[in-house]
């Protein structure tokens, strides 16, 4: 460990004092040039040479070796970003909650991100080597280049990690690698139909956006391949939509912020022209502008292959004794296409695309305005039944669509309701009329007329509620303000749901606001559980479906047949025995002294408690959290995985003081801040 002073006019001093060889890596000063190489997989080392004399570019030169060579892949990159500054609205709605926010329709501006100079710090932090160089600047933002060194792989990560103090600000980036001469030979990337692309690069080829398939952008050279690529989830901002909105770019003056030849990741603006929330940037936070780099030996196809690894190929891996659900989308299928005469011979293409995507059941929430909930129940009586009809045509053994809507009327906010069979409601009652009466084409059929009723319906056919994007859009002040109500109280009304909205790229977790409020609901003491929930209405394959997803993992072992009814899923749910994730994290095991999510255990020493989980992960582990109240307060009893490695699966007994203590639950997050949650074990 040293300190390396100036060499030269205009290189600053590095700083190793913080750096470690013990973990694989090695560091040493050539002239004007830091060179570090980390170990990746078997004998495959990975290296970057950053230039130390300010006004070069970053990178010298990128790296990686095939046994003790190394092959340059590319020379004189410059990692850069567009920091597009944005005003939020806290005033109108729910503060930083806020969804319903046009931020492009205000004024707003873009700037180039700048580098002040070459200020270099390296570190060693588990099997991580982080390299700090600074200044950065752009309007009233401030902050370093972060540059993350991933042992075990050649992945690495480059963010600037900036600040501002200014309130009420909202912000988009845009960022890649930049030279002053094109460094590539070919671009490629996977067309949304997951045929490979490539072209061949010209000295003065137009900046070009690119609707990709998986993200991903990468440039090819005779000495390897690089691909770009960002997070998989937390760099999109929440929309109602999935549209592929063209994430990547590629060629000369992207923007005329860019000088030169470069190719990156990038944000639309204007986003699907509706509400366009943007991400929070709250004063003083620490905003990570941030995109993922893999190197690779050889030519960019093979290399593509293994980017779509650390998403499972846009799919939710299959894990044994589970079986994946999701939640929440408004295809409106039935009102669009059914009902006027527009459905097509084969299967429906949303059903399709689910079912590329490794979903094994899908909750449905059709009719979300453009149906007849009220009647005439004619009218609404029919539209039911095309809804059931579709449902059972898309199911099979191995594929369970259930039927669902957001009925949104009666309690408060918005919500979803889901029944482990088919079940004919109107959301209307006239005077005189019967609750429940018997129909002579559709049997049973319900009209609610008030709250009271609709947990009388819940409890008749053993169905759930719960509050759709709590806290935020239509559902700001709920579930809140029916907390002593008691269609909230009752065990019909399941809890929750769970989106990664709002965005903030300085959380290291999405979902935070919904995750607090599972946190509440522990507190409240009332038995809650939190669903994943996509809140979508397009499905098709041109979508940019994977990035605005989630799931739920069920302990099944079989799906159930739709004929038979579906109450193994609402029974599950119910329980709270499930985990939820982004994908790239799960969650098999679980317990608390052997109790898993959903049970109760009696704790004879809580200062001994242990707890026993296993995670499988692709990205590496950022860490864990073991989570509990005493009713009033929420403790958080940290877990670091910065050991960890890319592509790992590992049990954990951790040791817990749960004094005091009436619940506990478990989250996991990995570098890309993906990750998934536990329900709650509750406490004796």
């Amino acid at each position: 460990m040293f300190l390396c002073t100036a060499l030269a006019k205009g290189q600053t001093a590095v700083d190793l004092t913080k750096f470690s060889k013990k973990n694989g890596a090695s560091a040493s000063i050539e002239g004007n040039k830091l060179e570090i190489d980390w170990p990746a997989q078997g004998a495959t080392r990975g290296k970057v040479v950053l230039n130390l004399t300010e006004k070069t570019p970053l990178f010298s030169s990128l790296q990686v070796s095939q046994g003790k060579r190394f092959q340059v892949i590319a020379t004189d990159l410059q990692p850069e970003f567009i920091l597009t500054i944005g005003k939020r609205d806290l005033i109108s709605q729910n503060g930083w909650n806020i969804f319903f926010d046009k931020v492009p329709n205000k004024p707003f501006i873009s700037h180039r991100v700048g580098m002040s100079n070459r200020q270099v710090a390296v570190r060693s932090s588990g099997s991580r080597t982080i390299i700090t160089v600074g200044s950065l600047q752009a309007a009233d933002f401030s902050g370093n280049l972060e540059v993350t060194l991933y042992h075990g792989s050649t992945l690495l990560n480059v963010a600037a990690v900036v600040s501002t103090k200014t309130d009420s600000t909202a912000i988009v980036y845009d960022a890649g690698l930049v030279s002053e001469k094109p460094a590539w030979q070919r671009i490629s990337w996977s067309a949304t139909n997951k045929e490979y692309q490539s072209t061949l690069v010209g000295v003065a080829d137009t900046s070009r956006n690119q609707a990709v398939k998986y993200r991903t952008v990468l440039g090819e050279s005779a000495g390897g391949s690089l691909a770009v690529f960002p997070a998989p989830h937390q760099y999109f901002y929440p929309l109602d939509e999935a549209f592929n909105l063209k994430f990547v770019w590629f060629g000369t003056d992207y923007r005329k912020l860019l000088p030169g030849y470069g190719l990156g990741i990038r944000q639309d603006l204007y986003g699907d022209k509706r509400y366009v929330p943007w991400f929070n940037a709250p004063p003083s936070t620490a905003q990570r502008l941030n995109f993922y780099c893999l190197l690779g030996p050889g030519k960019a196809e093979p290399l593509l292959q293994e980017v779509k690894r650390y998403t499972h190929q846009d799919t939710y891996a299959q894990l044994p004794g589970y079986k994946t659900m999701a939640s929440h989308f408004h295809n409106e299928y039935v009102m669009n296409v059914l009902l006027p005469g527009k459905e097509a011979a084969g299967t429906p293409e949303f059903v399709k695309v689910f079912k590329s995507l490794g979903l094994d059941i899908v909750h449905l929430g059709e009719f979300h305005y453009t149906a007849h909930p009220k009647g005439p129940d004619e009218q609404r009586l029919r539209e039911l039944a095309a809804l059931f009809e579709l449902c059972q045509k898309a199911s099979d053994k191995d594929f369970l669509l259930l039927p669902g809507e957001e009925p949104n009327e009666f309690l408060g906010g918005h919500w979803l309701e889901l029944f482990p069979k088919p079940v004919y409601w109107v959301m209307a009652k006239k005077p005189g009329t019967p609750f429940v009466q018997e129909d002579a084409t559709y049997g049973r059929v319900y009209h609610v007329g008030d709250k009271a009723e609709m947990l009388k319906l819940l409890e008749a056919e053993n169905g759930l509620a719960w509050t759709a994007h709590a806290r935020t859009k239509g559902s700001t002040g709920y579930p809140d303000a029916y907390k002593n109500k008691a269609f909230f109280k009752s065990d019909h009304f399941m809890g929750a749901a769970w989106k990664a909205l709002p965005a903030d790229l300085s959380q290291p977790r999405l979902g935070k606001r919904t995750l607090d409020l599972l946190d509440d609901f522990n507190n409240w003491g009332v038995r809650k559980t939190v669903i994943a929930e996509a809140d979508l209405f397009t499905v098709n394959f041109e979508n940019e479906m994977y990035a605005h997803l989630n799931v739920n993992y069920l302990p099944l072992s079989t799906l159930p047949d739709f004929k038979a009814g579906w109450q193994p899923v609402v029974d599950v749910l119910k329980k709270g025995s499930f985990f939820s994730s982004t994908g790239e994290v799960l969650i098999p095991q679980f317990t608390v002294n052997g109790k898993g999510a959903g049970e109760t255990v009696s704790l004879i020493t809580p200062a001994k408690a242990t707890v026993n989980f296993a995670l499988n992960w692709t990205f590496p582990m950022a860490f864990a959290e073991i989570i509990s109240g005493d009713g009033q307060k929420v403790y958080r009893q940290r877990i670091d995985l910065l050991q960890t490695t890319a592509f790992g699966k590992q049990v954990f007994h951790v040791p817990a003081d749960l004094t005091n203590r009436k619940w506990v639950r478990l989250e996991a997050w990995d570098v890309a801040a993906n990750g998934a949650f536990t329900q709650t074990v509750y406490l004796n």
